[in-house]
């Protein structure tokens, strides 16, 4: 299995002259304020809300039990707008270039690697659950009933999608790119926007064990993304891939105490004491190698969900 790097070097390319250095840090730097505030903002109105609606009492768990509520879910996912208004910022105001820029050569999102790399995912994530079941079969029914699960499922993926699309573009978009055009060697443009994005997932909840496992599966996946962007040269089948990713913790099955307000079943946390060290160990050996099959799925030639390079007379049409 071969990767052609022709669709890459046009993205790499893309960038104008106004994509220096500093001017890389100075966006990301917006990024980070904006997403900071936004946050800030965003949970303090959740808060506000979630304990007007107690009735004025402080719940028993405080801000970690807000954290921890259907309403404490929502408001995290929505906090990710803050990197989209960044973003949009840095783009117009720092590179003077639009923001659809970052999205590939065509500057659109290609629906068929979009579609390619959501089913992709969804079944990995199928034979992860089953691995993961036949190391811990504790599975139990969420305390969510179908209804509501019904009603609130639009709305979680809708927010979802904010959270996952504002964070591919900002690392395989934004920094990638930008990288890759300052920088020829993968070292930089690839791992250094990869360690970055595993590093925001480091949970001081979790064991030393569980925090490197999970770590580990993170990265596996950070380069999952990078790989199918450095194939396509377009930010599609990451978007894909990383929606169906996080959707199914939310919606279907969740391995983590505070994101499982929402899913119709829930494992045993990650977060909880009693895992094993060779837990951890087989953890991240089904989550490296789940993302090595979603590799595969995405690019081999033979595979009916091989997504396409977006190559100079598809980038009108992708």
């Amino acid at each position: 299995m071969t990767i052609d790097s022709a669709a890459f070097e046009r993205y790499r390319r893309s960038p104008n002259a106004r994509t220096t250095l500093p001017r890389l840090l100075l966006g990301t730097a917006i990024v980070i304020l904006f997403w900071a505030a936004t946050t800030v903002a965003v949970l303090l109105g959740g808060i506000y809300a979630f304990f007007a609606w107690q009735a004025g009492a402080a719940a028993p768990s405080g801000v970690q039990g807000f954290l921890a509520s259907p309403l404490g879910i929502l408001t995290a996912l929505a906090s990710f707008a803050g990197i989209w208004i960044g973003l949009w910022i840095a783009m117009r105001w720092v590179h003077g270039e639009k923001l659809s820029a970052l999205l590939g050569v065509s500057r659109r999102v290609s629906r068929s690697g979009f579609l390619k790399g959501l089913i992709a995912v969804l079944i990995t994530s199928l034979i992860s659950e089953i691995l993961l079941y036949l190391l811990r079969p504790e599975i139990a029914r969420g305390p969510i009933s179908l209804s509501s699960w019904l009603l609130f499922a639009i709305p979680i993926v809708a927010l979802t999608w904010l959270q996952t699309s504002s964070e591919e573009v900002l690392f395989r978009g934004y920094l990638l790119r930008g990288l890759a055009n300052r920088f020829r060697s993968p070292f930089i443009w690839a791992l250094l926007p990869a360690l970055l994005f595993t590093a925001l997932h480091w949970s001081p909840s979790s064991s030393a064990a569980i925090n490197a496992c999970v770590l580990a599966s993170i990265a596996a996946f950070a380069l999952l993304q990078t790989v199918v962007v450095y194939a396509t040269g377009n930010l599609g089948a990451a978007l894909g891939a990383h929606l169906g990713n996080n959707l199914t913790g939310f919606l279907l099955i969740s391995h983590q105490e505070s994101y499982n307000s929402f899913a119709l079943f829930n494992a045993r946390p990650l977060e909880e004491p009693g895992w094993t060290t060779a837990d951890a160990v087989l953890i991240a050996f089904i989550g490296i190698a789940c993302s090595l099959l979603t590799i595969m799925l995405l690019l081999h030639p033979r595979s009916p969900l091989r997504v396409a390079a977006e190559l100079p007379d598809e980038a009108n049409s992708a």
